[in-house]
């Protein structure tokens, strides 16, 4: 599924939460929105004209990832955000679906924070879950975000290969010496015109390679929350409050740039 009907933006594209609402609360407010809560009940006001984009992994290892769900949910259905899946909101929804899947990767502690929410809250999550897609194309064909990345062969496809990739990018078949896979470079690849937002793979800086730009600088490893604001392709960051989570590995250094190349056409150009 994708989405190209979602306008030119003004976007604030936000990289993978992973439960780290105090954060995220904290980049939105430096981002113009205003969050205020009442109970358990969020209500978002945006700043004139902008709209917000989520790049998945919503959740788990974080402390507060029904709050994280809050928000996003909140933002979604009041048209002042967008969304897409990521790995760990999918199995999420799944276990919430009553799926067999491994309680693994912080979705424990999901599962522990969530045992205080009615079950009406959870049937809500799940079903709100399920409608994220795998990825959105934007701003006349000129933008796409999804969670692990995009290459040019997927465009104006849909099914379950372009949302695997999408979600888990690509993988050599090769294990590093931390016993997790090493993933294929894909954004080397990568020539389309479109640039690509993505996150997934965390680093230390926000990359750019090419026409692509991954902003999930590791909040809940201890790095920091980022958004990049486009067109004006500006990246906001608010550093961790603390590590949430040992990082299974280190953050990846930077091997591209940390300033986009420049732009083939305007971005708000029709």
């Amino acid at each position: 599924m994708d989405d190209s009907t979602s306008g030119s933006g003004p976007f604030d594209i936000i990289g993978d939460v992973h439960g780290c609402a105090d954060e995220l609360e904290e980049l939105l407010d430096d981002l113009g929105y205003r969050v205020e809560w009442n109970g358990k009940t969020v209500t978002v006001t945006p700043p004139t004209g902008r709209r917000a984009v989520f790049l998945g992994d919503l959740v788990d290892r974080g402390p507060r990832s029904p709050d994280t769900l809050r928000i996003a949910r909140h933002m979604v259905e009041n048209d002042h955000a967008l969304a897409v899946v990521g790995n760990h909101d999918d199995k999420l929804m799944r276990h919430l679906a009553g799926r067999n899947v491994t309680i693994s990767h912080g979705l424990a502690e999901t599962i522990e924070q969530l045992r205080e929410e009615p079950p009406e809250f959870l049937a809500g999550m799940q079903a709100w879950l399920g409608t994220l897609p795998s990825h959105h194309v934007l701003d006349h064909g000129k933008l796409i975000v999804a969670h692990a990345g995009f290459k040019e062969s997927l465009l104006g496809r849909t099914g379950k290969s372009v949302r695997a990739f999408c979600m888990y990018g690509e993988t050599t078949g090769k294990i590093d010496e931390f016993g997790l896979p090493v993933r294929g470079d894909w954004a080397a690849g990568y020539a389309g015109k479109a640039m690509v937002v993505y996150g997934h793979t965390p680093v230390r800086e926000a990359e750019w390679v090419g026409r692509t730009v991954c902003i999930d600088t590791g909040c809940v490893f201890g790095g920091k929350l980022t958004a990049l604001r486009y067109p004006e392709l500006e990246l906001v960051s608010v550093p961790a409050r603390r590590i949430h989570c040992p990082p299974p590995r280190p953050l990846k250094a930077p091997s591209g740039r940390s300033s986009p190349a420049p732009l083939a056409f305007p971005p708000n150009s029709h």
